[in-house]
Formats: structure tokens, sequence, C-alpha cells
């Protein structure tokens, strides 16, 4: 104890000195003298000054070390501002590193430091011809964020010369710096237009997005800019980033809104008709119905162009990006047939499993689809059962959605999920539970006397939030029904004295003062209770008192004499001048204290008691459609600053030739012909003399043939008289025109005819298209004799005397595939009631224009002949089906193979359909494999390389692995096994070289393999989605 008094005692004898010392501090204070930083703001300001310090270094690798840390600060939040013109002066440096940093800084403190910034002007004018891009772009984007008049001339002038520049990524800086420029100087808008208009016509991915917003923000009625465009956008808008995604399908929403008739115009009439003469009916069909419907109806009317818009962005629905998904669904929601909105669903679904902030989004937007096409999301009930961590405002969304979507089938489980979430420790959430209740009560006839039976045994918990929304809801369910309502009306009376919710208590008066007809006895009691407490009510329930009254007196005056002009003299000097004007309102008409009637008393029981509409117990998302869906304005249910209406669909159709492109192809004709004698020189040391010689010939019947086909237009697929050397310049001619297909179609059918004949056997016939067409005959052939067709490319290199080649490298012998290609079960014969089949891709060519060729191997498992068998019901997914002749019967255990085009338009995309026969109808599904979708495309080394140096940068995708038991001849057997590529011959040692076109828009994709410790595989393809995917599997293959 001691101990702790002469520790009290020493601390109280340091606290008096250290006031002392701080009070002599406060008195000579002088605010005019500099006083001594604190040991923070020491050690702030010497890190300041080390910074400095290095900042003025004649090393390249101080002044980097340095701005990487204040850029380091700068982006946690701190304030650097004070070494702005320590900074700024390293922006004349040589050091691309140190620009890069400086340009970085200058981005986020040029608006703060206006005046210093414009010391530099003209090293950001050097800056903007500087050889490094990134330097380019950077001082485009400082120069633009110099809010000051005076320099809008040069910003200008730097965007139109950066917009012409070589670098999509200037390109693209320069698109983001005109809303600056157009904000800071509205006046400069018609010279900004004509730059925006040249960036719209930029065929590269990177500028498309920021283009497109550039226009949104700068001229958005300026539609005439989009015309030309808009083919080219849909066709590239996969390939756009993620958020140039949302700027792009955003902008032709409303194009699209603008331009094209509403695609659900004519439907809409037909429903109306139906209705009419269909009035004694349900308006509700079943599901099965509805989405039966969804996948059969026709779709008549579409626009091509909009068909090509929905096509283009349906794929984006499997995005990573939840914002691309949300734009994609609102095009359909808004633009798309009633019919293909169904696509947009299980996308949504999958959205739903990410951060909360997304469910709030998609779970209003789907809130929205839901009461307007409520069958969409039965199938998916269970995804929007509540949580227990879900947040109030997602439970109340979800519980939205599942009173949309209930139906007489789905009610029992709904009403059984609505019992636990009355329960719920949420006040609010249990509160719109009773509501949802009520109005699934309401919609569904079938289960309002069980609901009316569950809401009154809920009135008789504890819970006053649960028991007044109950109260509620009942009262609008009498008014809709005309079920015995005495005894539900006795009950609810006994809740006046303990219901503290004042809407439930003036509900119970209300239904009271409007049966009092048939509870004569019972209002007087209950006025008689309520004139009691009547100043301590709340308004609402006043306002029912005097109602009750007037009723109450117009029935049967005798037992209320006194009581009514009690309540009145009561009210009469209440402080809310509602009620006074109802009691001087109730007074004039009875005249309850009066000996002579009032005038007005015969037009009482018209005024109090006249018969009132049922209730509304409608969705409060019913009318938010008229927001877009996805944006600001949507959620909040109010329109946001800045938000633009979608444009309502035109009445007339605009003219579609607006978007037509001409193209002048006069230089790619020469080029193509050039390139076409190139080749055959080449091609002809290859072979030797007598098959040249025997090619001469063919080539001048081809001239000769080509000149009659001009003159009288035929075709030669026409006659059925030909001889063997025709056919087989028919079949080389229809491979030349597939190889140059980027032209029109006036152009590619001269080439075509123009073309040489490809090199093939002198002795052997050749796979013509008529062999593909002809129908299998119903007879019973071996299984290892089906696939006996070989395809053309077999054909073709079938001859290739690689010993003879002239050029030096690797020569590699590679299978195309043909007659040994793997076969997939596509109807099991258990499914099939016997009828079993099977697929493969024989990478043969197909009767229709860029479709695969996918043979059927179709078989008779059963004890009796199958009869009638065809394709039926082909699903509209995009993708186009040539079916096989229908196949009159099969016979017990026969075989019989048929082909069949599939034009999977490039995509993974299942091609769905159904096969019938005598037996029923069996759905059935292909799915295409991605090198599949490939067909060789032959080329030499100097050609290769040239259209690879092309397909660089964004265009190339690489991986690489190590796999020392790996043979070089295996390569080039396991790659033909994953896609359908053509083998080029390369000088370069351990180089597999190899080239194909996708079938249906005939891209180029050229594949490059190194062998060395490390394999490196390239891929170069015009598609970057496409390029990925075939690196992907070639990579898994050889490793």
């Amino acid at each position: 104890r001691s101990f702790k008094l002469s520790y009290y005692n020493e601390y109280k004898s340091y606290l008096r000195i250290k006031m002392a010392s701080m009070g002599a501090f406060v008195a000579n204070y002088d605010v005019n003298k500099p006083q001594e930083r604190s040991f923070g703001a020491n050690m702030f300001f010497r890190g300041h000054q080390s910074l400095k310090e290095q900042l003025q270094s004649m090393k390249d690798k101080d002044t980097v070390e340095a701005m990487r840390k204040i850029v380091e600060m700068v982006a946690k939040g701190q304030d650097m501002s004070d070494l702005f013109p320590d900074v700024v002066k390293n922006v004349v440096s040589k050091s691309t590193e140190v620009k890069k940093l400086v340009y970085m800084y200058l981005v986020r403190y040029a608006e703060e430091q206006q005046d210093l910034a414009l010391l530099s002007i003209s090293t950001f004018q050097k800056g903007l011809k500087d050889p490094n891009q990134l330097i380019r772009a950077s001082a485009l984007r400082v120069l633009s964020s110099i809010r000051v008049q005076m320099i809008v001339p040069i910003m200008m002038l730097a965007i139109k010369d950066s917009v012409s520049d070589l670098s999509p990524y200037v390109r693209k800086t320069a698109a983001h710096a005109i809303p600056k420029l157009f904000s800071l100087d509205p006046e400069q808008k018609e010279g900004l237009i004509d730059v925006v208009e040249k960036l719209l016509q930029d065929k590269t991915t990177l500028v498309a997005g920021s283009a497109v917003m550039a226009f949104e923000q700068l001229c958005p009625e300026r539609i005439d800019l989009i015309h030309k465009n808009y083919r080219r956008l849909c066709a590239i808008v996969a390939d756009i980033d993620e958020w140039g995604q949302c700027a792009v399908i955003n902008m032709l929403t409303r194009y699209a809104r603008t331009q094209f008739l509403d695609p659900n115009r004519k439907e809409e009439v037909k429903e109306s008709e139906e209705d009419e003469s269909t009035s004694g009916e349900s308006e509700e069909s079943s599901s099965d119905d509805f989405l039966e419907s969804f996948n059969t109806n026709a779709i008549d009317g579409t626009d091509p162009d909009l068909r090509l818009l929905l096509q283009a962005c349906r794929p984006l629905l499997q995005s990573r990006n939840s914002a691309v998904v949300m734009q994609v669904a609102q095009l359909f929601y808004h633009c798309a047939p009633e019919a293909e909105i169904v696509h947009v669903v299980k996308a949504l679904i999958r959205l739903l499993k990410g951060r909360r902030e997304t469910q709030v989004i998609v779970l209003t937007n789907i809130t929205t689809m839901s009461s307007k096409y409520r069958q969409l999301f039965e199938h998916h009930l269970k995804s929007f059962y509540v949580n227990a961590s879900d947040p109030t405002h997602s439970r109340l969304l979800k519980l939205e959605i599942l009173t949309n979507i209930a139906t007489e089938t789905n009610i029992g489980l709904l009403l059984q999920e609505f019992q636990t979430y009355v329960y719920s420790s949420d006040k609010e959430f249990a509160a719109a539970t009773v509501h949802a209740i009520g109005r699934c009560a309401a919609e569904i006839s079938e289960v309002t006397d069980a609901c009316l039976h569950g809401l009154m045994n809920l009135i008789s918990t504890q819970d006053s939030v649960v028991v007044g929304e109950s109260v509620i809801v009942i009262k609008k369910l009498l008014q809709m029904q005309n079920s015995d309502k005495l005894s539900i009306i006795k009950r609810m009376t006994r809740l006046l004295d303990t219901v503290t919710v004042p809407l439930a208590k003036a509900s119970i008066l209300w239904l009271v003062g409007e049966y009092v007809e048939k509870v004569p006895k019972l209002a007087p009691d209950v006025l008689r209770k309520m004139a009691k407490a009547f100043p301590q009510q709340d308004d609402i329930v006043k306002l029912q008192v005097l109602n009750l009254a007037a009723k109450a007196w117009i029935v049967n005056n005798k037992k209320i004499t006194l009581l009514v002009p009690y309540i009145l003299a009561q009210a009469k000097y209440d402080l809310n001048y509602d009620i006074r004007d109802r009691e001087r309102f109730i007074r004039k008409v009875l005249s309850p204290n009066s000996e002579t009637p009032s005038p007005l008393e015969k037009y009482a029981k018209k005024f109090f008691m006249t018969s009132k509409p049922p209730p509304n117990l409608k969705s409060n998302f019913k009318n938010r459609d008229e927001f877009q869906l996805g944006s600001l304005s949507h959620i909040l249910n109010s329109t946001a600053v800045g938000y633009q209406p979608l444009p309502p669909f035109p009445e007339v159709a605009p003219d579609s030739t607006v978007r037509d492109v001409v193209i002048d192809n006069s230089w790619m004709n020469e080029a193509n012909q050039r390139d076409r004698l190139n080749s055959n020189q080449k091609t002809k040391s290859f072979y030797s003399d007598g098959e040249t010689d025997s090619d001469d010939e063919d080539e001048d019947e081809s001239s000769e043939e080509e000149t009659d086909s001009e003159e009288e237009t035929s075709s030669e697929e026409e006659s059925d008289d030909e001889d063997t050397d025709s056919d087989e310049e028919e079949s080389s001619s229809e491979e030349e025109s597939t190889e140059y297909e980027s032209s029109d179609e006036a152009t590619a059918t001269d080439d075509s005819s123009e073309a040489t004949p490809a090199p093939r056997k002198p002795q052997k016939k050749p796979t013509t298209l008529l062999d593909l067409d002809e129908p299998a005959e119903a007879t019973s052939t071996p299984k290892d004799s089906l696939n006996q067709n070989t395809g053309i490319i077999d054909d073709l290199l079938g001859t290739l005397d690689l010993g003879e080649s002239s050029i030096s490298g690797p020569k590699y012998d590679i299978d195309l595939g043909g007659s040994t290609r793997p076969s997939l079960k596509l109807l099991p014969k258990i499914t099939g009631k016997g009828l079993g089949i099977e697929y493969c891709f024989p990478r043969t060519t197909a009767s229709l224009s860029g479709a695969v060729n996918v043979s059927l191997t179709i078989e008779n498992g059963s004890d009796n002949i199958i009869t009638d068998i065809e394709i039926m019901n082909i699903e509209n997914t995009g993708v186009k089906i040539d079916p096989f002749m229908k196949i009159p019967s099969l016979g017990v255990g026969a075989i019989s193979q048929v082909n069949v085009g599939i034009d999977f338009k490039d995509t993974l995309q299942p091609a769905k359909f159904s096969v019938s026969c005598n037996l029923g109808q069996f759905p059935c599904k292909i799915q295409p494999n991605v090198g599949e979708l490939l067909t060789p495309f032959v080329m030499d080394e100097t050609d290769f390389d040239v259209q690879k140096g092309k397909l660089s940068g964004m265009h190339e995708n690489s991986g690489s692995f190590s796999n020392p038991n790996l043979a070089v001849h295996s390569i080039s057997e396991k790659v033909s096994d994953t896609a359908s590529l053509s083998l080029c011959f390369s000088t370069e040692s351990n180089t597999l070289k190899f080239s194909a076109k996708t079938i249906s828009k005939g891209q180029l994709l050229l594949l490059t393999v190194n062998v060395a410790s490390t394999i490196v595989v390239t891929v170069n393809s015009e598609s970057v989605v496409f390029g990925s995917m075939i690196l992907k599997n070639i990579t898994a293959a050889l490793s």
C-alpha cells in the first residue's frame, strides 16, 4: 500500500510539471514564428525530402524508384500533390519507364495543378509523337485531363491526329478523350461528331467499345452514324472487351427499338382475338403449354437484321461478367420475340450465385420479368427460396418472385414455404409474407378458403405485426368473395382490445361498418367500445369510427340515439382538420340532434353505404418495366439523372437498305487471280509429267466450260449425263470457291469457275456431293464397312508424292480422318425402343453450304420392322440442319448409314431435333467438337508466314509444356485426330505448321508446333475465342 501511495504521488508531481511546461509553451507561442514539426510530421517531411532528392537525381534508376513509391502512395489515397513541381520536371526524361510513371501521376493531379501542368504542354505534344504507343496514349490522356479552356484547340488537334494512329490503344484513348473535351467546350460538338464517325468505322475490337461509349455521351440522337456499322458491330460484339460489350449492346438495343418493327405485334393481335373468342374460359394456360409454345412457335416477321443482333448476343449469356449477361437479358426482354426470352432464364439463375450486390440487381430484374411472364421461372422455383443468410431486401424480392410465379400446380409447395416465413424474426419480412399469402388467395381461387383459414389462425398469435397485416389481408379477401363473412367478422371484433396496429384496427371497423346490416346487434357494441377511447385513437381509426357511427345510425338509430352525438361532439374539437370536416359532413347529412330531418338524409344511404369495388392485390413491379431493365432508374423505380427512356417501336418499318454496305472487290479479284496463277506454277512441280499434261488438258476443258457457263448460266450439277472429268472439275471448282468465300456471291462464283482444278488421282473416282445426297437403302450391312466414303481432302492429298517434293525439311504422313472416325451414341436402343443411332464426323463435304457433314448409323435392334424414319421438330436454336431423306423401312437387325448437314455457325451450340418413326418421336442432340468445325486449307510456307504476321497480337494464343517422350510423328497424328487441319510443308527443322478454315464463316486458323526441350504450341486465328478453344484442345491432346 505504501508503494502505491508513493507511486501515486510521483505521478501527480509529473503531471504538475507537464502542465506547467504546456502552459509556458502556450504563453510563449508566436504565430508568426515557424514551429517545429511533430515526430509524425517530421517523418512524413523527411520521406518527401528523400523522394525529392531521388526525383532530382541524374540516374534513371533512382527516379524510377521514387516514382514507383509516389504512384503507390497515390493509389493508397495519400495526397502527393506537393511533389507536382518535382515530378513534372521528369516529363522530359528519355527513359520510357520514367515517362509512364510520370504520366500516371499527372493524370491524377493535372486537373488540380492546372497552372503547373500548362507549363509542360509542349512536352505533352512531343509525347504524342513518341515511338512508344503507351507514351502517346498517356500524353493524350494527360492533355485531356487539363481542364483549361485555352488549350481546347490543342486537344482537338491531338484527338484528330490520334484517331489516325496506327496503334489501336492510342485510338481507344482518343475515344475516351472525346467526352472530356465535349464537357469542357460543348461548341466543339460538330467537329467531334466527325471524329466519332471515323472511330465507329474502326475495325479493331479494342476501339469499338470506346467508340460506342463516346457516341453515346456525345450524340446518341445521331442514329444515322450506326447504319453502316450495325452489321459489323453485331459480328464483332463477342470479341470486344466486357465493358465495351455493355456499351455496344445498350446502344444496339436503342437502335433496334427505332429501326425494327415490334416482333410481338402480330402475336398480340392473335392473342386478343383468341381472348375474345374464349371469353368464358380461364385466362391462364398451364406452364407445360406455355413452355411448349416457347419451343415450337415459329417466329414470323422478325427482321433479318434484328435476328442477326439476337444471334450475335445470345452466346454472351455465358459471359463471366454479370453486367454483360444483364445487358443481353434486357436486349431480349425489350426487343426479342416472346418465344425467345426463355433463353435468358438459366443465365440469370446462374448470376444468383454471385455476390450479394449482384443478387439484388438480378432479383430486381427477375421480379419485373416474372410479373409479365410468370411461366418463365416456374421450373426454377427452388432457386428463389429464402436462405437464412439473405438480407431483408433480397428476401422481399425473392418473396415477390415466388408470388408472381405461383400457379395451381405449385401453390401447395409455396404455402408450405410461406408458413415458415411467417414466423421469421424479421418483422418486415413476416408482414410481407402475409401479404403474399393474400395475393395468392386472390389470384388462385382454389386456395382462397384455405388461405383465409390460415390467416384466421395467424390473428391469434402474439406478434402484433403479423396480426395487423393478417387483418388487413382478410379485409381485402372478404371484399373479393361472397362466402359467409359473419363468423369471420365476429371473431375479428374480439381483437379490437388487443390489436395495436392502427391500420389493422381501422380495417376491423371498416368491415363492421361495411356489413352492418348483417351484424345489427354487433355494431352498437363495437361503437360503444371505441367511443370510450376515441381521443386516444390514431387519425385513421377515428375516421373509421365516424363512418361506423353514420352507417349504424342509418340502419338502426334507436339503440345509438345518445352514442352517435357523443362521438360527433368529441370529433368536433379534434386537432386534425380531416376529422373535423368529416364530423360536420355527417352532422349536416344525418342531423342526429335536430328534431327536423335534414333534406340530405334521403341520400345518406347512397353517400355511406354504396358498394365498393374489390381491392387490387397485384405486384408492385407490374408497371416497373417502363424503365429499361438493368438501369439505375429501374432499380430505384424513379427517373435518375441522365436516364434516357427507351423509344417505342416504329409503326412503319424504316428503310433497311441504309444498313447495306457496298464494297469494291475489284482489287481482290485481281489479287486472287494472281495468287491462283502463282499457286498453279508451284503445284505443277509436285507431280509427274504425265499428270501435268493431263492437268493442262483439264485446264483447257475447264476454261471452255467456264465460257459456256457464263453465256448460258447453267450449272454442272444439274446435268446427269456428265463424264468423269466434268465431275472432277466440278468438285475442284467447289473447293476453290470455298477457299475464296470472303468475297461476295457473284465474285465467288466467277472465281470458282476460273479456278484451276486441284491435283487428283487419274484413275480414282472421287466422292461427289451427288454420292453424299443419295438416300441410304435399308439393308443389312456389316459394321466394319459402314464408313466407306473417303473424304475429298483424302482424295486430294492421297496423290501427293512427298518423296519427290522439291521443298527440303521434315516430311510426315498424316491421316485427316474419314473411315476410322470415332462414333458417339445419339440414341440408345433402350431409349429408342430398339432403334439405335450413332453419329460421327467423317470430315467429308456436306451438301449444305457451310455445314459440317455428320454421318448417322441407324440400326434396328427390335423384333419388328421400323418404318418412316426421318428427322422432325428441328428446334430454332440458330443452327441449320439439312435432314436426310425419309427411310421407308428398316428390317430386323438391319443397319443404314445416312448423312446430315449441320451448320453450327462456328459455335458449340448443339443441334436439337427429334427422330420420328412408327415407334414414336425421340429427342436427340448433337454436340459438335471444336476441331470438327474446321476444314483443311492448303497453304505454302510463304503464305503461311504472311498470314501469321497479320494475325498477331490479340489474334495469337500460345502455350507450352514439356513431354520428352513425344515424337514428332506422333505430334502430327494427335493434332490431326484433334482437329481437321492441313499439314503445311516447312523448311524449318523441328517445326510443324498446320492450316485450316472454319467451315461456316471461312475464318483462317494457323497452328504452329515448335518441338524442342519445351514444346510450344501457337494458334493464330481471326476469331479470338475459336483460337483459344483450339489451343486448349491441342495442348491437352499433346501433353
